[in-house]
């Protein structure tokens, strides 16, 4: 094992032909064949502060079994431009475990505080009007188990708020959003719509692990958080009957259901139905409008960046845009902002 006795640099320090080293996070390790047919490990390497795509361009597939597909590991590698970006080209990699002084410095988590996001949704929650809207919202509220996790789960394992708090911080957004556009719209439920928000990614404190590095759980794997959501969503409702005597409006649950179940828009982004009410349209536009904007200002305008994508804390790296962006069908992104 190589030696740790220097600290290692934050991801988001990282500066152009810069040797690296250090145990940082892994995840998406996969074994890539180049145009000469060689294997070689493409992989995300991250810490708190951020992310950068890696290369190793000399591993046998004996050292990649080694390796967690989703962990930590040791490297030895040098920073390098590429297409606009930087990337890291590792020299040698080794799976490890942390301390757990390491471990706080590798897993990112909002920049918010918790309890203060916490606060604000209940103050919006309790803007709803219907005493059924109210009575549901209060039993997941007094669920301190499921709130404990909901203030901590990340909104993925990647993609778009994928840290510490970014579920409680995306929900919080999505219904600020509906705050501002709900009055715009004077037909639609903004009762339904406020609740749905509120429930429809809550299934990821049971799809998701995140005391190490974000994974899926077997619950994840196997139901996954749509149809968990309205699972959940079956069990607070009895438990609304039972503890209150308070009959819900016989469509509520089931249209909430559907909202949960439809979120996603379409099939092939994992919707176990297409959203088929007013409500539910909105819920599911809403949500896309929060993750893609949070996904391209995170790719095109990184915390810690420059107005000018062309420098990067005095050196040049060269193109104005991003790498392809899979989530976005592989669009590049151009990152100057025109007015800054």
């Amino acid at each position: 094992m190589p030696p740790t006795t220097t600290d290692p640099l934050y991801v988001a320090d990282f500066k152009p032909n810069e040797r690296i080293f250090g145990t940082y996070a892994i995840s998406n390790a996969q074994l890539g064949r180049t145009k000469q047919d060689k294997p070689f490990l493409k992989a995300l390497i991250s810490d708190k502060t951020g992310q950068v795509a890696a290369r190793m361009w000399s591993i046998e597939p004996a050292q990649f079994k080694r390796l967690p597909t989703d962990g930590f590991v040791y490297i030895e590698a040098e920073t390098q431009p590429y297409q606009g970006e930087l990337q890291l080209i590792i020299q040698s990699i080794d799976p490890t475990e942390p301390t757990p002084e390491q471990l706080r410095e590798l897993i990112p988590s909002s920049k918010y505080d918790p309890e203060e996001m916490f606060a604000e949704l209940k103050t919006i929650l309790n803007t709803m009007a219907h005493p059924a809207a109210k009575a549901l919202a209060s039993v997941y509220l007094s669920d301190e188990h499921l709130m404990t996790a909901f203030k901590k789960a990340p909104a993925a394992k990647a993609m778009h708020h994928a840290y510490l708090g970014g579920l409680l911080e995306h929900t919080l957004s999505l219904l600020r959003l509906a705050q501002a556009v709900c009055p715009l719209y004077p037909k639609i439920n903004r009762d339904v719509v406020l609740l749905g928000l509120f429930l429809h990614d809550l299934g990821k404190t049971r799809e998701l692990i995140y005391d190490r590095t974000f994974s899926y759980s077997d619950r994840g794997e196997l139901i996954g958080h749509i149809v968990d959501g309205a699972i959940m969503l079956h069990d607070k409702a009895q438990q609304v009957m039972r503890d209150t005597g308070q009959r819900l409006p016989p469509n509520l649950v089931m249209v909430l259901q559907h909202i949960i179940l439809s979120h996603h828009g379409i099939p092939e982004f994992g919707a176990a139905k297409v959203p088929m009410t007013p409500e539910a349209i909105l819920v599911s536009m809403l949500d896309n409008l929060d993750a893609k904007t949070t996904m391209v200002l995170v790719a095109a305008r990184p915390d810690g960046g420059l107005a000018d994508p062309s420098e990067q804390k005095g050196e040049t790296l060269g193109g104005n845009f991003t790498e392809k962006q899979w989530a976005l069908d592989n669009a590049k992104l151009f990152r100057p902002d025109p007015l800054g």
